[in-house]
């Protein structure tokens, strides 16, 4: 009620026929329109305001004592403000979910599920923040600006290739953590379901040949992160094949992944690239075939993680492999973002750290490798996003990496 009449209906004609169009016929309940009605969140106090006494404190003129502290000693800010546990949430609306480019207003039902996501997931405030602009040195110079307000920066459904490069020039220039989540958070959820798929058929990493459908951000940071973490070798396909040295259409991120990736020397289809391949990551869309699911090794894993519809049936892949992961929370191991990020910035702003390592993100696949350990088989090599053990367990192990690697501040 209290959104209501904040703000009314936008949609409201005020005909006699209830709404809507003049003469138009009322339109069938739809629950999701009906949760998003006036948003899905809200700043609330965390003091009360009950008195003249409780203004005085809480505004002019006691605050005034506290606004001079910190400009004396600036580092004060993270014990008096919120600053040391709130995330901002940074998109441009260009790489929506599935959506596509639909525009910085458009998104913000998805930012707000976001900034969600981070309290219920990981006790972390978080602002959405949708940018009226799709130029990457505007975005990272706004970012920039807005940075003191805030105690870390989560860079969301951002298109590539720009999100690297504003990732990166945000991380040069700002000494709090900034993760692009549909990187990194996809990664380490890979990762952890990749380590656990190997434990439970009894492989190692280093073993297991990998092939990843999708050059965009997921599979470009989900192939950097899995060789960093010790996966003998993977390939990467776009939509023209295989990622190889030899291709002269490669753009700079893609000829970098090239110099890193495919030690194999694969050329030509996704589908010629799988046959004997241990694993196969989907993060495109699109459809592979049969044939070239059954031409994988044998025990093969199969993460088809494109949504709603994978590039591999869950009934197909299971013919063939030993383990299989989707994107979907219908099916058994689903490779979820929210399992990642809001520990991984519940750790980082707990001990205030000056950004995200890749000690940091593999202490977090680990930890959460860790969750289901003792509990592995075929339907569960990644834990659920809401058993309670997950945020507790990603938090302590990046705060633990942040303090070994030099980043922690407190």
């Amino acid at each position: 009620m209290a959104a209501e009449i904040v703000n009314p209906r936008s949609d409201e004609r005020g005909s006699e026929t209830g709404g809507g169009m003049e003469g138009a016929p009322a339109e069938p309940f739809d629950p999701a329109f009906a949760l998003h009605r006036g948003g899905k969140m809200a700043v609330q106090a965390t003091v009360p305001v009950r008195d003249k006494d409780d203004l005085s404190l809480a505004y002019t003129p006691g605050v005034a004592k506290v606004c001079s502290a910190i400009a004396e000693q600036p580092e004060l800010v993270h014990d008096y403000t919120w600053k040391s546990q709130v995330v901002a949430v940074v998109t441009d609306g260009t790489a929506v979910l599935g959506l596509g480019d639909i525009g910085p207003e458009a998104s913000l039902p998805v930012m707000e599920g976001k900034a969600i996501l981070f309290k219920q997931f990981g006790g972390v405030d978080a602002v959405p923040i949708a940018l009226a602009t799709t130029d990457a040195d505007e975005i990272v110079e706004t970012v920039v600006r807005l940075a003191p307000s805030f105690g870390g920066v989560n860079l969301e459904d951002i298109s590539a290739p720009r999100c690297f490069e504003i990732e990166r020039k945000l991380q040069e220039r700002l000494d709090i953590p900034v993760f692009h989540d549909d990187q990194h958070g996809t990664a380490v959820v890979t990762l952890a379901a990749l380590r656990n798929a190997a434990r439970l058929t009894g492989r190692n990493l280093g073993d297991l040949r990998t092939v990843i459908s999708g050059a965009g951000a997921a599979g470009v940071a989900i192939a950097k992160f899995l060789l960093a973490a010790g996966v003998g070798d993977v390939a990467v396909s776009d939509r023209k094949g295989i990622v190889s040295r030899d291709r002269e259409d490669l753009t700079p991120v893609k000829r970098e992944l090239a110099e890193l990736t495919n030690k194999a020397g694969l050329s030509g289809s996704l589908e010629s690239a799988l046959a004997g391949a241990d694993v196969f990551i989907g993060v495109s869309g699109g459809t592979v075939p049969e044939a070239a699911v059954a031409s994988m090794a044998p025990g093969a894993f199969v993460f088809a993680m494109a949504n709603p519809t994978p590039e591999i049936h869950p009934d197909v892949a299971h013919k063939y492999a030993a383990v299989v992961a989707t994107g979907r929370s219908d099916f058994p191991n689903q490779i979820n973002n929210v399992l990642a990020f809001p520990g991984i910035f519940a750790g980082a702003l707990q001990v205030r750290a000056s950004r995200i390592t890749e000690g940091m993100k593999i202490a977090a696949a680990d930890a959460l490798a860790d969750v289901v350990a003792d509990e592995l088989s075929a339907d569960r090599v990644i834990p659920s996003p809401f058993d309670e053990r997950v945020a507790p367990a990603v938090t302590a192990a990046v705060a633990a990496a942040a303090r070994a690697e030099g980043v922690a501040r407190r």
